[in-house]
């Protein structure tokens, strides 16, 4: 059959002129077969799949695919259909069989044959149907960093809703409903057709380029931005005015400093092929999957590999600010979760982490007792001690047996505020002191927290909700000058996500480097899964 495929018929046509002459042989043949060996074959092919017995036994083993009513007819269509479409989604076909499945379909000869096909149609929809919601990878054993559950369907009800529902309904609400999805799909079949016109064509020859300059490198790099749509064809041979705000834009969607300059960073995205960009978005598609669910009318969205962090309410965006997240060290990477926030404090304490205390500060400490004086030091009974009361040089790692806290004030590690989500990360966003660090182009720079650049303004939308006016609320809170926590009336979901493709409603959709290769590591996941940047996969 797949000769067919490569004489140019196409996979889709392949299988819908398969289901045609499938069903011209069930109509005549396997359907008038012997019910009663049909359903023993069903329980017998069944048994190995608690959820498949279960539902065929719940339904006295009747058929769902094989039967010949128009509805059966549709579902085993639309399946077949859908299983066609899968790599508009960035998933393979070859996973779901689907020559082979019409090959045993094809060869059904008695009513035995036709119940073990019966149940193999079952197992391929609900592989599809599970893939098509929540993604085909395991998401923590791919990303450590990913702390998401991954929220999945019972595979039963899959089998119950198809039954009754609209068959080709059924296969389009299970991918995420989401705009992002949505564009993030057409972005795909975009890169996919430029791709195949050859690209953004030859890559600059310079490491880095500037406004005033001409020669070679800037004509490559001016009919680079053009194949781009970052520009219009025009003669001019120099770095001009349009070639540079061409620049600025192309930094502005790829989270560069917009200086209209081609320097090494910028040019090295520039020269990023448009294959590596395909690779990000399916990276996306597959995560969109693994987090298809409720995200909150209103809630706060961390994407690390941008460094923001925003405030999203009624699918708009409401606040934006600029965010600090954790190195790129295996043990200070800021983990992918969801959680809700709570509340926030304002002139917090910081309650220092063992893991720095001993790693950081105690070895200071053992050289001069009094380095980082601003610090105080606390028994396991909680009782403030002073430094000339320890010999810090007695105790290493293991056995040092103080905890260490920074007092509120300006100079505080966590800045002048605070916002809690409870987790068992420790994570959570602050403010900080070292505001200079927000001016860096890449900004992991934490232990893993994530810092915020206009914390008192994050922390008035919030308070929006509850106070006539946020802002008095909060500064003479501050201006106390002590610890004081404030409850969010209504908690707030706070999702921190990865994404080196992501879209807006308007405008190109935008790319960040992989700073931790968390979607390299997704990529090649899901290329020895069997996905493909070939137009047909499998």
């Amino acid at each position: 059959m797949m000769h067919l495929v490569q004489r140019g018929l196409g996979l889709r046509g392949v299988i819908l002129m398969a289901i045609s002459v499938l069903m011209l042989g069930l109509a005549t043949g396997p359907a008038k077969a012997q019910v009663t060996a049909f359903k023993q074959a069903v329980a017998e092919a069944a048994s190995d799949d608690r959820d498949l017995a279960g539902y065929y036994r719940d339904n006295a083993y009747a058929g769902l695919w094989t039967g010949q009513t128009p509805e059966d007819q549709a579902r085993r269509k639309a399946l077949f259909a859908a299983i066609a479409g899968v790599e508009a989604h960035g998933l393979p076909v070859a996973r779901y069989d689907p020559t082979g499945l019409i090959a045993l379909l094809s060869s059904v000869r008695s009513s035995r044959d036709l119940g073990f096909a019966e149940v193999e149609m079952s197992k391929t929809f609900l592989r599809l149907a599970a893939d098509l919601q929540t993604g085909i990878l395991d998401p923590s054993s791919v990303v450590p960093g990913y702390k998401r559950a991954v929220v999945e369907r019972d595979r039963a009800t899959y089998l119950s809703e198809v039954k009754y529902a609209d068959p080709r309904r059924f296969f389009r609400s299970l991918s995420p409903q989401t705009n992002e999805y949505a564009r993030l799909m057409k972005e795909k079949a975009r890169l996919e057709n430029l791709i195949a016109q050859g690209g953004w064509g030859e890559t600059v020859p310079a490491k880095s380029l500037k406004p005033g300059q001409t020669g070679p490198a800037v004509l490559a790099l001016r009919d680079r931005l053009v194949l781009m749509g970052y520009l219009t064809r025009n003669a001019s041979g120099s770095y001009d005015a349009a070639l540079q705000g061409a620049v600025q834009t192309f930094q502005q969607n790829h989270g560069l400093e917009e200086d209209g300059i081609a320097g090494a960073g910028t040019m090295t995205e520039i020269n990023t092929p448009a294959e590596t960009r395909l690779k990000s978005v399916i990276a996306a598609l597959e995560r969109e999957r693994w987090f298809n669910g409720e995200r909150g009318a209103r809630h706060i969205l961390v994407n690390l590999t941008d460094f923001t962090a925003r405030i999203i309410k009624d699918d708009r965006q409401v606040f934006t600010t600029r965010s600090i997240v954790g190195k790129d060290v295996r043990d200070r990477e800021t983990p992918e979760f969801s959680d809700e926030m709570e509340h926030m404090v304002i002139n917090p304490t910081w309650h220092i982490p063992r893991s720095i205390a001993i790693k950081e500060y105690l070895p200071k400490m053992k050289k001069n007792r009094n380095a980082a004086s601003y610090l105080k030091i606390y028994d396991r009974r909680g009782r403030e001690v002073s430094r000339g009361s320890v010999n810090f040089r007695a105790y290493n790692a293991k056995n040092f047996p103080y905890s260490m806290k920074q007092p509120p004030s300006p100079r505080n590690a966590l800045g002048l505020v605070k916002f809690m989500f409870p987790n068992k990360y420790n994570i959570y966003l602050h403010d900080t002191p070292t505001k200079n660090l927000f001016l860096s182009e890449k900004r992991a720079f934490s232990y893993g927290c994530v810092r915020l650049q206009r914390p008192f303004e994050f922390a008035y939308t919030l308070l929006a909700e509850q106070e006539s006016d946020p802002k008095e609320f909060f500064q003479s809170t501050l201006r106390t000058n002590r610890e004081t926590k404030v409850m969010l009336e209504q908690p707030i979901p706070v999702h921190l996500i990865y994404r080196t493709a992501f879209t807006a409603p308007q405008g190109r959709v935008q790319y960040r480097r992989d700073i931790y290769g968390r979607d390299a590591a997704i990529w090649n996941a899901l290329s020895k899964a069997g996905v493909s940047l070939a137009g047909v996969q499998g």
